[in-house]
């Protein structure tokens, strides 16, 4: 399925991912599933992240706060994760553009600045994510 990858401090960027290990190398570990938009799309995101100091990755609406750790957007069938359309694509792209600097929490709102990402090589974009150490 392709999906719009989105990691701290770096620019979204489009992969092809497949099955539960790709997703996994993807985040960094245990994956776990948000839903923050009305649209038929999920967040996938590491379910450790926080617990593993992962950096902050970005704000998410409708009180979720935000993710730690990198993430990935795909879109939704009836019973599993699917091909992000190219319409909410684009549309995604357009909203992770800018990185962001976690200043601080209000409530469950993230407080952060948003600043211009590093772009990742489309090698770097390829290549497998390794796991991240345990403490």
């Amino acid at each position: 399925m392709n999906v719009l990858v989105v990691e701290p401090g770096y620019a979204p960027y489009e992969k092809e991912i497949n099955g539960l290990e790709e997703m996994q190398g993807v985040v960094g570990g245990l994956i776990t599933a948000i839903y923050p938009y009305e649209e038929q799309v999920a967040v996938v995101c590491n379910d450790e992240g926080i617990l593993l100091q992962m950096d902050f990755n970005r704000s998410m609406p409708g009180g979720y706060g935000g993710v730690f750790g990198p993430f990935f957007i795909c879109g939704l069938s009836e019973d599993n994760f699917d091909t992000l359309p190219p319409e909410l694509m684009q549309r995604f792209k357009k909203e992770f553009a800018k990185a962001e600097i976690l200043l601080g929490f209000k409530g469950n709102d993230a407080v952060t600045i948003k600043v211009d990402p590093k772009q990742r090589s489309p090698e770097e974009q390829r290549r497998k994510p390794r796991r991240p150490e345990r403490c």
